[in-house]
């Protein structure tokens, strides 16, 4: 899988809003792999399945995290779909209040399975006294390197491959001190670039972004099928997107 581009869509049950591998999820993996198919042929593509597991909200709920956790139905309903497509499941995890590495441990059973990985949202993980949604949220790379640490431990113990954790980015104010995660055997990190808007606006968000990315992360770049595409503008192609500096080694769509 290191090798391999990984290609993906993310979403949730009845979710519409939040990408398009939600309702019929036989229906939404054939419309992943029409996706696929028009990237380059010659490099090998693992599919992904991205579920917004933990879901972020402007109420607070009974313990005031403002997130709720997916049940384990859910889950199991994406991980069977990722499989039929020979492909990985992400778990992504929008905190709102909570912590991150909490969060991520709340679905530890499942990422026991061996392709079952975490993608980490900064931009909805607030400080107290913020509502997720009036203005983005933040970690540090301090933060992202205990989840790197717990899925290394994790995949040691039970001999899994490496644990991919994605971490999203859709401004430089998301990911503070980047440098401080550090590289874990048992571990594939992968940053990925949340620049919405005209191919011209993502690709100067990519340039800044790209700047901060540790050595030993991937790039990871995600397209918007709306927001990319409001006034006309055209969704960057899988070629367009292949171009850039450094190619991404994932590329996922909402």
């Amino acid at each position: 899988m290191e090798n391999s581009l990984l290609v993906g869509f993310c979403g949730a049950p009845g979710a519409k809003a939040l990408g398009r591998m939600t309702g019929d999820l036989t229906e939404a993996s054939r419309r992943l792999r029409q996706q696929i198919e028009a990237f380059p042929a010659g490099r090998p593509i693992t599919p992904v399945v991205e579920l917004i597991a933990t879901t972020v909200h402007r109420s607070p709920g009974e313990d005031g995290m403002y997130r709720s956790r997916g049940d384990d139905a859910t889950v199991r309903n994406y991980l069977d779909a990722a499989r039929a497509l020979n492909g990985l499941l992400l778990l992504n995890i929008q905190p709102g209040r909570a912590d991150f590495l909490p969060e991520v441990r709340a679905y530890e059973h499942w990422l026991t399975e061996p392709d079952v990985g975490v993608a980490l949202d900064p931009e909805w993980a607030v400080e107290p006294g913020v509502v997720p949604g009036r203005k983005f949220g933040r970690t540090t790379g301090a933060e992202l390197d205990e989840v790197a640490r717990y899925l290394g431990e994790l995949a040691e113990a039970h001999r899994l491959p490496a644990k991919v954790m994605v971490y999203h980015q859709v401004a430089s104010s998301v990911v503070r001190e980047e440098e401080l995660l550090l590289a874990h055997k048992g571990v594939s990190p992968l940053k990925v670039v949340d620049g919405i808007g005209s191919a011209a606006a993502k690709k100067a968000t990519w340039k800044t972004l790209m700047t901060t990315k540790p050595d030993h992360v991937r790039p990871g770049f995600k397209l918007f099928f709306e927001e990319d595409t409001r006034r006309g503008a055209d969704l960057m192609t899988p070629a367009e997107v292949l171009a850039l500096t450094p190619a991404p080694a994932y590329v996922v769509y909402e």
